[in-house]
């Protein structure tokens, strides 16, 4: 349990985690799976890749005990765009106040959105699912921040898997129990 009555929160990437990139031919010879999605032109045309998104993926989160938030350079947009073809409802949005860059902390290079997750949280447990996450920024969640915390690292190649989300679910069961 977290201690507290308010549930875990899920911090969700979009590029990696829901849209999968950077696989070789070899990995997908006949190139990433394509989902049936209502996409209009525009959308194709400005982001070819939205095709790889899941459509399942959106159950699966809202299934999951916690309370979902982008935190991703998309932005607004990820609830304009990536919510309304999963079927996410609108959520929250993490404002990014650190620099795009890798940060220097402690003799280790964390990644960006890691301080600013953390302030987000504000002692909360929470879940961190992105396809940039390293060890520097475990350990440095670790000793700054009061509440349980999962930095789950996705296979950017792959996106979200059945797996990740056993994985999800799991630690959310033991965080906050079954709901």
């Amino acid at each position: 349990m977290t201690g507290s009555s308010e549930r875990p929160l899920l911090f969700l990437d979009v590029d990696g985690p829901l849209i999968p990139f950077g696989a070789t031919p070899q990995q997908y010879p006949d190139g990433y799976p394509r989902h049936q999605l209502h996409l209009e032109p525009w959308q194709v045309e400005s982001n070819p890749l939205l095709v790889r998104l899941n459509p399942e993926h959106g159950p699966q989160l809202t299934a999951l005990p916690c309370d979902l938030v982008w935190a991703t350079t998309w932005m607004a947009d990820a609830n304009e765009v990536i919510s309304p073809l999963i079927g996410l409802p609108e959520l929250p949005v993490v404002v990014w106040q650190e620099s795009s860059d890798q940060d220097m902390d402690e003799g280790q290079w964390l990644h960006w959105k890691t301080r600013d997750l953390v302030g987000w949280a504000a002692g909360r447990s929470f879940v961190w699912v992105d396809d940039e996450i390293t060890d520097s920024d475990r350990a440095w969640v670790s000793a700054h921040h009061r509440g349980r915390a999962l930095l789950h690292r996705v296979d950017p190649r792959r996106g979200l898997t059945d797996a990740d989300f056993v994985a999800l679910a799991e630690w959310l069961s033991a965080a906050y129990g079954s709901g």
